[in-house]
């Protein structure tokens, strides 16, 4: 029967350490992996009266279909088999590893790799003096969510440093999310993010999704070139950004005038609700101005991660004419 391991939370982002050499599992007299038999359902070759054919000796077909690795593979009832420690995030994905190899500001505990992507990564693996474990494309499937693409590259390392508000330099522009939960929401904005120079991205402790994995992998590297803010009391943040000079203005739908027919000045925050809930009404009493997005065509609304890329595109146009 296959092996079902119980299921882990998805783990957060990762950097590495050197590792011993690269090394690959060692074939056994009939050519297979360890890992192969490990994950196969049939470990050691058959067992139980099973033939290869998954039949009894006397020819009857047995019960149940040996466990296959390759049929396990984007399985909906795929559970990772592997409890990584809490204080380490996962990085998948060829862009977001990269990037994490090339920031150089997480510590990274380890990399695995197949063979292909440790080729592609070769120059950012030797600057970073880190040694791959190279694996089975299945070996890194097990140690992730189900359905995680991760492209033959999964790096574990540990948690960037967090920031305090107070940290925070009052220049440019920052972001501010206000409950917004969608991993892959949160990816693209910080991804856009790091395309237009934003200083930090505010977001609340709870109703936010973890930094590491599908976000990362969203992120496409963003994760490590914008510093995270996480706060417990958003109303409270914002006040301390007004005290700090910011132009607090908040992206709503119903705002009395468009966001590009409104006065902007730096140090800027840009506040953006969730879909459907938009600004929290707290949110938007500490804002200074409520702007929104104009959109020429039928569909009128963006999800959030759309609205974020046309706001800060027309941000960044108001402070060049400035």
């Amino acid at each position: 029967m296959e092996s079902r391991s119980a299921p882990v939370n998805p783990l957060r982002a990762s950097i590495c350490l050197s590792e011993p050499p690269v090394r690959r599992d060692p074939p056994n007299s009939r050519g297979e992996s360890v890992l192969a038999r490990h994950f196969s359902g049939n470990k050691g070759g058959q067992k139980g009266g099973e033939n290869r054919r998954g039949q009894q000796s006397d020819g009857r077909p047995h019960s149940s279909r040996p466990g296959r690795f390759h049929a396990e593979r984007g399985s909906r009832s795929h559970q990772p088999s592997h409890r990584p420690d809490p204080d380490i995030v996962q990085i998948f994905g060829f862009h977001a590893a990269a990037e994490t190899l090339k920031a150089e500001r997480r510590k990274i505990v380890r990399v695995y790799a197949t063979a292909a992507a440790a080729q592609r990564l070769e120059q950012e693996l030797a600057a970073r003096k880190i040694s791959p474990l190279v694996v089975e494309a299945e070996e890194i499937a097990q140690r992730l969510p189900p359905d995680a693409v991760h492209q033959g590259i999964l790096v574990e390392a540990r948690p960037l440093e967090t920031l305090d508000i107070t940290d925070l330099v009052p220049e440019g522009v920052v972001l501010v999310l206000d409950q917004v939960t969608d991993p892959h929401n949160v990816g693209a904005i910080l991804r856009t993010a790091a395309a237009f120079g934003v200083k930090a991205l505010i977001t609340t402790e709870r109703h936010s999704p973890a930094m590491t994995g599908i976000l990362a992998k969203a992120a496409s590297g963003g994760l490590e070139h914008v510093p995270i803010i996480s706060v417990v009391n958003l109303a409270r943040a914002m006040e301390h950004l007004g005290r700090e000079g910011f132009l607090r203005v908040g992206l709503d739908s119903d705002g009395p005038a468009s966001l590009e027919a409104t006065p902007l000045h730096t140090p800027l925050a840009l506040a953006l609700g969730a879909e459907g809930k938009g600004l929290r009404r707290l949110t938007r009493e500490n804002c200074d101005v409520l702007a929104r997005l104009d959109m020429p065509g039928a569909i009128r609304s963006l999800n959030v991660s759309n609205a974020c890329a046309v706001a800060l595109t027309l941000v960044r146009a108001s402070l060049a004419r400035q």
